[in-house]
């Protein structure tokens, strides 16, 4: 071997290798992830928890157990990670400063365990998810390690999450451990299910419900995420996503996470993009949309909608937002001078518009249609047809009175009360807008009540029943003449004293009210009683008795007889006096025959 052999060898060695390639970059990290709080002064929403966590340690009063219970997306495993690096944290001397070795919630810099801890991978630090862990050896592995002292920390922490998932014999076996721990174990427990979890085990930790952030203090957060990200987005679009986030901070940040992969690079982000992302509608069509329907102009109310789901908005989406606006208006109604929490300022103006005019009894049943007509719709296999259903319910019922109005209306309100007038059947063009203007008169018969008589009219005197059915058809009450043709079935009847019993479907109002009627007629004393004995059959039930018998007397005639056997499935539908004045003249039979019945 010569001397170039090694080199020649080296160099055909390194010639076979692959070139190195460069490092890979790292993979991206979800905002929700990116920017999830490390300390409690990053925590938003939830001072109130900080501040009582901040005191107790510094009192020394630091807790056995905690539990953490709110909705998703409110940083709760990410408190719970929070609360145990506070538990555990830990800074050396260093300079003037003096070491820091006990909990606190004042974390200025990061900690001996800190980045350990936050990263989930900390020996003292155990975290188990109790959806994937319910049963009892998983406690026990808990009860167990308990026993032992933190290998480096402070103090052993276990972080419990959805704890309400465990079974309950586990929540049994870790009663003991729980109510006396060793004093270097804490536990921490998360759950959006707080009812789920046995009063036992709540009634032995410091329970914190983590509120849902509100939208101003929301908008202020993303706005910081986008800065720091250097993403051009307008306000009115951060508010949108914030309002559908409905307080999750998680929600919201994936919501961001979309709405900047929608706007691109070099875009600003608006509200458009963001309501075609989430499938919302402009609130300018929003309002427009509600004016209409609350009008009664059907037709436009449905135009709008159906061009609003032409444009991609989901109906029932639309409805959601509708109802929204109905609780704007409504808080704008009954607290006018409380701040508006709308984001855009039209939209409070509208709200404020539409307040003025409109009833508190309009946006209370507007808000009850929209409510169920959302679940309708979203239940639907035919949204758009569902949503205009509910628009067109919610149209005719705008102007209907309430029930108390109602029963006034109908003559069932107090004693002495006068009845308003009927409401149209039909939603008239102001829909209910109309019911706050001056209304006509009379819009259908009056219910009861007829006007009050003056002193010198004469007073009625009845000597039968059937006059005091002729006096209110005279009064023009046709619903009292009805009611007593078809439901009274009189037991007795004399001056000042009326004793009947009901016919089935009767009102058991009624003796009230023909008490009021007879007095007020009369100016004397009635007494009206309900009576159990079964009483002489109703006047319409007398007459239904009398076309029977004339209809079995004309079907004993020779003739009529004659042509019912003549045209088999004949029958007679009515029988007409010839003349009043004679009574020999025959009565006149009106006959169908079955084929003309079936024809209509």
């Amino acid at each position: 071997m010569t001397d170039e052999t090694p080199d020649d060898a080296g160099g055909a060695l390194f010639a076979d290798l692959p070139a190195q390639k460069p490092a890979a970059p790292a993979g991206y990290r979800v905002l929700a992830r990116k920017y999830r709080p490390k300390d409690f002064s990053e925590l938003i929403g939830q001072d109130v928890m900080v501040r009582i966590l901040k005191n107790a340690f510094e009192l020394g009063r630091v807790h056995q157990a905690y539990m953490l219970t709110g909705v998703r997306g409110v940083g709760k495993t990410t408190t719970a990670r929070i609360l145990a690096r506070a538990l555990n944290y830990a800074l050396p001397a260093r300079g003037d400063r003096p070491a820091i070795d006990r909990p606190t919630v004042d974390m200025p810099e990061i900690g001996e365990h800190c980045q350990a801890i936050m990263e989930s991978r900390h020996v003292d630090v155990i975290e188990m998810d109790a959806a994937s862990h319910t049963g009892v050896d998983d406690v026990r592995e808990i009860i167990e390690g308990a026993r032992y002292k933190p290998a480096v920390a402070r103090m052993k922490v276990y972080i419990i999450d959805e704890v309400h998932m465990l079974s309950k014999s586990a929540f049994n076996a870790l009663l003991k451990t729980l109510e006396e721990p060793p004093e270097h174990v804490k536990f921490i427990f998360a759950t959006t299910e707080i009812e789920k979890v046995p009063v036992t085990v709540r009634s032995r930790c410091l329970r914190f419900d983590l509120r849902r952030v509100e939208t101003p203090a929301l908008i202020a957060h993303l706005e910081r995420i986008c800065a720091a990200e250097g993403v051009r987005i307008t306000r009115e679009a951060l508010a949108l996503v914030a309002r559908a986030a409905e307080g999750s901070v998680r929600d919201s940040l994936s919501l961001l996470d979309q709405a900047i992969a929608q706007g691109g690079r070099d875009r600003e982000i608006g509200a458009a993009d963001v309501r075609t992302m989430l499938g919302l509608a402009d609130k300018s069509r929003i309002v427009e949309l509600f004016e209409a329907t609350m009008a009664g102009d059907v037709p436009r109310a449905l135009d709008l909608l159906q061009a609003q789901y032409d444009e991609g908005a989901d109906p029932a989406q639309v409805l959601l937002e509708v109802a929204e606006f109905v609780h704007l208006t409504t808080r704008a109604k009954v607290a006018p001078d409380a701040p508006m929490t709308a984001p855009a300022a039209e939209e409070a103006a509208a709200a404020r518009k539409n307040a003025e005019a409109l009833s508190i009894a309009a946006l209370n049943r507007a808000w009850q249609i929209l409510l169920k007509g959302v679940m309708e719709t979203r239940e639907s296999a035919r949204a758009l047809a569902a949503a205009d259903m509910v628009l067109v319910r919610l149209a005719y019922a705008a102007d209907l009175p309430t029930p108390d109005e109602a029963l006034r209306k109908l003559g069932f309100g107090l004693p002495g009360e006068a009845p308003a007038p009927l409401a149209p059947s039909r939603p008239s063009n102001g829909g209910a807008r109309a019911a706050l203007a001056p209304q006509p008169e009379v819009f259908a018969e009056p219910a009861i009540t007829p006007a009050p008589r003056g002193d010198s009219e004469p007073r009625a005197h009845f000597a039968r029943f059937e006059d005091v059915v002729a006096k209110a058809a005279s009064e023009r009450d046709i619903q009292l003449k009805i009611m007593l043709e078809r439901d009274v079935r009189l037991v007795r009847f004399e001056r000042g004293q009326v004793e009947f019993s009901l016919a089935p479907g009767g009102s058991p109002q009624l003796a009230q009210i023909l008490m009021r009627r007879l007095q007020e007629w009369t100016g004397e004393r009635w007494m009206v009683a309900l009576s159990r004995a079964e009483g002489a059959p109703s006047l319409a039930e007398q007459a239904a008795e009398k076309a029977r018998a004339r209809e079995r007397g004309v079907e004993a005639d020779p003739l009529v007889r004659a042509v019912l056997e003549r045209f088999p499935g004949a029958r007679i539908v009515d029988v007409r006096a010839g003349g009043e004045a004679d009574d020999a003249e025959p009565s006149e039979a009106i006959l169908q025959s079955a084929d003309e019945d079936d024809e209509d």
